[in-house]
């Protein structure tokens, strides 16, 4: 009697092993490996085996460049992410949290496709048709040629994209899916890893491009395989604050086109459209209260004003240090460096950033901001609201030259600021009154 073939997969990475383990070796992951039965082995191993051909390598000099199709996607915050439009045949995962507005962009998409004569399938394993249709109506994008499919069969969806030429699949969610082959459950590894298989045939074979809306888990990546965001051509994320109008949407994979664009949205009666005015959304244009200095940092190509708070107040316990939208450990390492600069007593104050909008700072560029806006709230005087603090702090206190400052200086003379303290002389002649700091001591003569 042959013996029984055991396979165990991971449920976090999709690592395979003939034996269990309490501790997956690749994503160290505690109690995820499970069981396979012979059907879920039969179809991997089915799925493994290649065709035989024989394929021949190519000098990079002959190979033929393949020109990239585009087209609108009616929403030009989006076609920004994109790179500049949708691609054909391009597999594009959007992710965020529950009730961020995944959903109601794509469906807006949908409408402004479908508008344009283009045919656009919207399958939905999580809501009846009838519900789709009440939010086409509030969003103002009811059309004939939009369609809609509430199915979570695989099988029957791929009928109905034979039946009729689309030209945009969107997909709300991947993990309501399932193959009947497959009797493992919707959302489980083995289940999205051939449903994204049988969507990227699909999208490539027939130049159709397809979105794809993946749940989040809570640690706020893509629930289900790795192999699912390796698998396709562009992975969006959509954040937000709840209590904010605001949303952005960020590429952290792009095949055609840059990953450094950010999308900004607002979320209104009719759904979430593209934010018509960021100049004065992120900073108080009139006047600065104490505590608070602006700066200008770069969202892809996107310069923005963004105003950062600080309070700095006795601390009668334990120092605090907390920081909204801003890097904790990069807080620690500035105030360590004023208190061995300047001479502050630091260690004996609770210390509060934050940046305002919901806007989150990753680049270095506006250390010098927080710095002036800390030393703002210790010393209890306000800042000019026409000043900009633009440059990155060394752990030496040396003031470093920031990427994109004459576009930063550009953005500053359309928003009616007239100085900036800056870390080198910019390489244009500007309106901007450019004071030239060096070190973190000098800082002090503008407060």
């Amino acid at each position: 009697m042959a013996k029984k073939t055991k396979l165990f997969e991971c449920q976090h990475c999709g690592f395979q092993s003939p034996r269990w383990m309490g501790k997956c070796p690749n994503c160290n992951s505690w109690d995820s490996m499970i069981e396979l039965n012979s059907e879920q082995i039969q179809y991997l191993k089915s799925s493994s085996k290649k065709p035989k051909y024989s394929s021949k390598a190519l000098p990079i000099t002959e190979v033929e460049s393949e020109e990239i199709l585009r087209f609108s996607s009616g929403s030009r915050e989006l076609d920004l992410v994109l790179g500049g439009g949708i691609v054909k045949g391009a597999l594009t995962l959007i992710g965020g949290s529950p009730g961020i507005g995944k959903s109601t962009l794509l469906l807006k998409i949908a409408g402004n496709l479908a508008v344009n004569n283009k045919n656009v399938l919207y399958v939905s394993g999580e809501e009846s048709a009838s519900q789709i249709k009440l939010r086409a109506n509030r969003l103002g994008v009811v059309h004939k040629n939009l369609f809609l499919l509430a199915e979570t069969n695989m099988e029957e969806i791929l009928s109905e994209i034979e039946n009729r030429a689309y030209e945009l699949i969107v997909i709300d969610s991947i993990q309501t899916l399932f193959l009947p082959e497959l009797s493992s459950a919707p959302g489980s590894i083995t289940q999205v890893r051939a449903l994204t298989f049988e969507l990227m045939r699909i999208a490539k074979s027939k130049e159709i491009p397809i979105f794809i809306i993946g749940h989040i888990t809570k640690e706020g990546s893509i629930a289900g395989p790795r192999v699912l965001e390796h698998m396709v051509d562009t992975v969006l994320y959509f954040e937000g604050d709840s209590n904010s109008d605001l949303r952005l949407l960020r590429g952290f994979k792009n095949r055609f086109g840059s990953t450094n664009e950010v999308g900004i949205f607002e979320m209104d009666a009719k759904g979430l459209n593209d934010a018509k005015s960021m100049s004065e959304r992120f900073f108080h244009k009139n006047s600065l209260e104490t505590g608070s200095a602006l700066t200008i940092i770069m969202e892809g190509s996107r310069p923005l004003v963004i105003e950062v708070q600080a309070l700095v107040s006795e601390s009668y316990s334990h120092p605090k240090r907390s920081a909204t939208g801003y890097d904790l450990n990069r807080l620690h390492m500035l105030l360590a460096l004023l208190e061995k600069k300047l001479g502050l007593p630091f260690g004996t104050y609770d210390i509060f950033i934050n940046v305002v909008g919901g806007m989150k700072i990753s680049e270095p560029s506006a250390d010098l901001a927080v710095v002036a806006a800390i030393l703002s709230s210790f010393r209890d005087r306000k800042l000019s609201a026409k000043t900009l603090f633009m440059g990155e702090v060394s752990l030496t206190g040396e003031i470093r030259e920031i990427p994109n400052l004459m576009q930063r200086l550009k953005e500053a003379k359309a928003q009616g600021f007239s100085k900036a303290i800056v870390p080198s002389k910019p390489i244009e002649q500007t309106e901007i009154k450019c004071y030239i700091t060096k070190s973190v001591e000098k800082i002090i003569e503008w407060m």
